[in-house]
This record gives C-alpha cells, structure tokens and sequence, in this order.
C-alpha cells in the first residue's frame, strides 16, 4: 500500500452509560436501546458537545436516548474500535459509567432509536449486538454482585 493510498486516521471520544434499577423480584435490570430494522441493540451513548466534560456528555446521551434522568455513578470501563467514514479511518473510545435512574421514562426517549427497554443482565447479555457492550454489561453485573 502507498502512503498515497492510506486514509487520514482520526480520534474522536463518546460517553455513555449503563443505567440499571432493581425490579420488583429484586433481579437488576439495565435499559438497552434498539432499531429494529437494524436488528441493533446498543447502550446509550453520544458525542460530547463543544468542551463538554465527559462525565455531562453520558449524562446527557442517556437522558435523551432512553427518556431517563439518571445520577453518574462509577465509571464501568471504555470500549474502542476502529471504522471507517467519508473517507477517514475513526478510532473511537467510547467511556461508560454505572447510572442510576432519578426519574423519567423509557417511553421519552427520543427519535434515534425505535425503542428502549428495560432488561435482565442475561438479557441484555443475548441482545446486545457489540461484544465490547457485552463486557461492559458483565463488569457492571459483577460490581452489582449478580452472578451472570
């Protein structure tokens, strides 16, 4: 491959969450967001504004791609991968934290997903579509105390 050839490599940063809860038979379930003509199932998360702090990034994203006002809580861990858009090649970290629902409702999410719903950890273990997610999904579980 010439130099010629290469695509321009750029970093860019994403925040987002697992916010979780308690049911009523006390199992924890997580909020997972999906489009269904994609067949996708995601954790929320999005792109920081001009000199936002990361932390206000994923509070923000959650709250408005599941409808939940949730309090940050400890970060969970990063995911990072690589793809390629318009004719430049991204390497994207993405940061997560554990969060807490303050209020809200799954029903106000907005217009980026058909749905968010509220799941079970082995749940969301077998409809995430990202293993990076699915790691995430487990190290929350393991800090929660559930067995997966």
């Amino acid at each position: 491959m010439t130099s010629r050839s290469r695509l321009p490599i750029e970093d860019v940063v994403s925040a987002g969450g697992i916010p979780w809860r308690r049911n009523e038979r006390g199992e924890v379930e997580i909020a997972i967001c999906g489009r269904r003509g994609e067949k996708l199932w995601v954790l929320p998360k999005g792109t920081p504004d001009d000199g936002e702090p990361l932390e206000a990034t994923a509070l923000r994203e959650v709250r408005e791609e599941t409808g939940l006002d949730v309090r940050l809580g400890e970060p969970i861990g990063s995911i990072e991968y690589w793809f390629t858009a318009n004719g430049t090649r991204y390497h994207k970290r993405v940061h997560h934290w554990l969060m807490e629902p303050v209020g809200g409702d799954v029903a106000n999410h907005d217009h980026e997903f058909d749905e968010v719903r509220w799941v079970t950890i082995p749940e969301a273990l077998e409809l995430l579509t990202f293993e990076g997610e699915r790691n995430l999904v487990r190290e929350a579980a393991r800090r929660l105390g559930v067995d997966v």
